[in-house]
C-alpha cells in the first residue's frame, strides 16, 4: 500500500507541475494563448478574422507535448519498479526524472519556434486548398507539361549525394499514389552507409498547374542491423516523421515554389508534432559549386528549418534544370551532389 501511495501522491505532484508549467507560459504576455486552453469552445458561426489560429495550434501542440512527456515519464517509472537491484533502481528514476526535465525545456523551446513562424506566417488558419483539378498528370511532365525546374519530377531521374559517410540516392519513380483525389509521384530516398540503407522513404510529390511542387506526405523506414544476429540483416526500428495529407489532421506543403521571392515563407510539411519543416527563401541568386553541378549567380537558396528542432538549420541550394545541389548544416557539414541523372 506504502509504494502505490507513493505513486499516487507522485502523479497529483506531476500534473501539479505540467498545470504550472502551463501557466508560466500563460505569464509571458500573450493573453491569446489563455483562449487556446478552451479550444473546444470556438464559435464555428464567425469567421474569426484576426484571430490567432496559428498561436492557437501552437499552444495546444505544447499542451500536447507537455502530456506527452507526462506519458514517456510515467512509462519510465512503471519500468524502473521492475528493477530489482536497488542502487540500479535509483539509477534508473534519477535518469526518468532528467529526461523528463529536458523534455519539458523542448516542449518550451518548440512553442517558442512556432511563435516565430506564425510571426513569419501570418496567424491565419493553415488550411491549404489541394483540389484535383488543380494538378496535372504526373506522366505529363516532361512532355506536354513543364517541369518544376528546381525539382523535375520526370520519371527516371535520379540525384545522388554524399555528405560524410552517408550516400543518399534519389530517384523519381513511374509509381503514383492518390492522395485527397490528387495523384502524386513516388519519389524514393535511400540512405546508404557502407553499401547497407539506414533509411528509406518513399516520398510523394504533386505539380500543379502553376508550376508548384507539392509534398503530400511520405513514408519513412529506419533500419539497424544488431550484432550476433545469424545471418546479420537490417531490421526495421522506426517510421517516425512519416505522415500523409488528409489523415489525422495532416495536410500538404510546398516543397518548392514556381515562382519563389525573396522573402517567401513557408510550410513543407504540416503534421503537428511530427513532421513541421518550414521554408524561407533568402535568394535568387545564389552560387556554389558541388561535384556534379554548378550555379552562378542564379541558384534558389532557402533556409530550412523545423519547430520540431529548435535552433537547428540548413541552407539548401536548387540550380535551375537540376534541382537540389547542395544542402549545408548549421555546422558547416556539406551534403554534395555528385552524380544527375535526367532521362
Amino acid at each position: 500500500m506504502r509504494t502505490l501511495h507513493l505513486i499516487i501522491a507522485l502523479v497529483v505532484v506531476s500534473l501539479g507541475l505540467a498545470s504550472a508549467a502551463v501557466a508560466g507560459h500563460r505569464s509571458t504576455g500573450d493573453h491569446d494563448r489563455v483562449k487556446s486552453l478552451a479550444l473546444l469552445d470556438h464559435d464555428d458561426d464567425e469567421d474569426g478574422a484576426g484571430a490567432p489560429f496559428c498561436r492557437q495550434a501552437a499552444y495546444a501542440a505544447l499542451i500536447a507535448c507537455q502530456a506527452e512527456v507526462q506519458d514517456d515519464f510515467w512509462i519510465a517509472v512503471a519500468g524502473c519498479v521492475n528493477v530489482s537491484e536497488r542502487a540500479e533502481r535509483r539509477t534508473c528514476d534519477a535518469e526518468a526524472k532528467e529526461d523528463r526535465r529536458d523534455a519539458k525545456e523542448e516542449c518550451g523551446e518548440q512553442l517558442d519556434a512556432r511563435r516565430d513562424l506564425c510571426d513569419l506566417l501570418g496567424e491565419g488558419r493553415y488550411d491549404p486548398e489541394f483540389d484535383p483539378v488543380d494538378f496535372v498528370d504526373p506522366d505529363d511532365i516532361g512532355g506536354t507539361v513543364a517541369p518544376n525546374p528546381y525539382f523535375p519530377l520526370v520519371v527516371g531521374a535520379r540525384w545522388v549525394y554524399q555528405g560524410g559517410d552517408e550516400t543518399v540516392t534519389v530517384t523519381v519513380t513511374d509509381k503514383t499514389k492518390l492522395i485527397a483525389g490528387v495523384t502524386c509521384r513516388v519519389v524514393t530516398d535511400v540512405v546508404e552507409v557502407d553499401g547497407a540503407a539506414i533509411e528509406v522513404t518513399d516520398d510523394w510529390f504533386a505539380q500543379d498547374l502553376e508550376g508548384n511542387v507539392w509534398y503530400c506526405g511520405e513514408i519513412s523506414q529506419e533500419f539497424e542491423t544488431f550484432q550476433g544476429d545469424e545471418p546479420e540483416e537490417l531490421e526495421l526500428v522506426s517510421i517516425e516523421g512519416s505522415w500523409k495529407a488528409g489523415r489525422d489532421f495532416d495536410k500538404p506543403g510546398m516543397l518548392v515554389l514556381a515562382f519563389p521571392q525573396v522573402g517567401d515563407v513557408y510550410r513543407e510539411e504540416f503534421s503537428l508534432g511530427n513532421a513541421e519543416d518550414a521554408a524561407e527563401v533568402t535568394s535568387l541568386t545564389g552560387d556554389e559549386s558541388v561535384p556534379a553541378a554548378s550555379c552562378d549567380d542564379e541558384c534558389l537558396v532557402t533556409r530550412n528549418f523545423s519547430p520540431l528542432s529548435p535552433g537547428s538549420e540548413e541552407t539548401k541550394y536548387y540550380a535551375p534544370g537540376v534541382g537540389l545541389i547542395l544542402e549545408v548544416s548549421g555546422d558547416g557539414d556539406r551534403n554534395e551532389l555528385v552524380e544527375f541523372t535526367m532521362p
